[in-house]
């Protein structure tokens, strides 16, 4: 039964399917309960920093279960999506109902499109991968895996890095300069990786490519069955969702740098490089997300035997409260960048 503690994700389906079905402000119903309630009860529980054992860890990774909670994200999205392109179809453009239903559809698109799709897209078997892609493409954020396996991962904490936030870098300038820098490195990152190979970057091959395709397809779909108005319903929740994730992106690396070495080159990734929460709640509704430090330490790692570590610069809440305060700049920078002076000295 703890193995299933990961479905608990799957309450945010439940409270879509209530937004979709409601009126007035029971439609902001997902947002109320996983930014409102959730961070409020974790202000008064206790983070959790116990670990699988060596060995449990080993037979814990080969479980099915864990993957399965993972595959479920599927046909939930995909079957939330449809059912939010009819009903948002009926839905009056400009009324609470209206952009209640388009939040609470951009909910799912960042929880289970792109968080589960970031998951999977680490996965070394081809249909995890394909999984991961769809879940991506519900977002329309597909360019995310050719960025942040071959870009993100190996530049993290570095100027190099368009994920990673800058010290005082306002979190509105960085939902663009992230999303738009991650974008266009993709495409360099997939054209770099043809030509390696001796292969042409304008070839079916060009991830990026089929991914454009794919998200042409999807946006004239919805436009051909359900009109412009659908259409721009669809692609708000999508940009909610990308927003979310970029808001995430934000939080996990703020003002954290690599140092160089002697030989010019930046010191490997370490645990210390990632803000860390413990926070039991939101790692369940994150799939582990927030135990981000050992996620970059070795990212091939499956979820459910991530680690808490000491070296990791621990966040004092879970990652839906992180996320809620880092809209209130001038009091994110007061606490972070106080926690940023600790960890520098105690690194120094």
């Amino acid at each position: 039964m703890k193995r299933l503690k990961y479905l608990l994700v799957y309450t945010l389906p439940i409270t879509v399917y209530i937004s979709f079905n409601s009126e007035g402000a029971m439609t902001f119903i997902p947002f109320i309960i996983f930014f409102g309630f959730v961070p409020l009860l974790e202000l008064f529980l206790k983070p959790d920093a116990s670990n699988f054992d060596k060995e449990t860890a080993s037979e814990e990774k080969k479980n099915p279960i864990y993957d399965w909670v993972m595959y479920l994200a599927l046909p939930i999205q995909v079957g939330m999506l449809v059912y939010f392109l009819f009903i948002i179809q009926d839905t009056a453009f400009g009324t609470v109902e209206y952009f209640g239903r388009v939040s609470a559809m951009g909910l799912m698109c960042g929880v289970l499109g792109i968080n589960v799709g970031h998951e999977l897209g680490h996965r070394l078997n081809r249909k995890e991968q394909l999984i991961g892609e769809i879940l991506l493409l519900t977002s329309l954020d597909t360019h995310f895996l050719p960025y942040h396996n071959g870009g993100h991962h190996r530049d993290v904490a570095t100027p190099n890095d368009a994920a990673t936030a800058k010290k005082n870098q306002l979190l509105f300038v960085f939902w663009v300069t992230s999303h738009f820098g991650s974008y266009f490195k993709a495409w360099r990152l997939e054209n770099d990786r043809l030509r390696q190979h001796g292969k042409s970057p304008f070839s079916l091959q060009n991830r990026m490519i089929i991914y454009s395709f794919a998200n042409i397809a999807l946006l004239s779909l919805i436009f051909y069955f359900f009109g412009t108005h659908v259409l721009l319903a669809f692609i708000g929740a999508s940009i909610l969702g990308i927003m979310l994730l970029e808001t995430v992106n934000y939080i996990e690396h703020y003002g954290l740098i690599r140092q160089k070495t002697e030989a010019g080159t930046y010191e490997r990734v370490k645990h210390h490089h990632s803000w860390n929460s413990d926070h039991p709640i939101g790692r369940l509704l994150l799939f582990n997300l927030s135990r981000h430090s050992d996620h970059h330490y070795n990212g091939s790692k499956k979820y459910a035997v991530l680690k808490s570590v000491p070296q990791s610069p621990q966040m004092p809440t879970g990652y839906p409260g992180m996320m809620v305060l880092a809209l209130f700049q001038p009091l994110w920078f007061a606490l972070m960048n106080r926690k940023l002076k600790k960890l520098q000295e105690l690194h120094a």
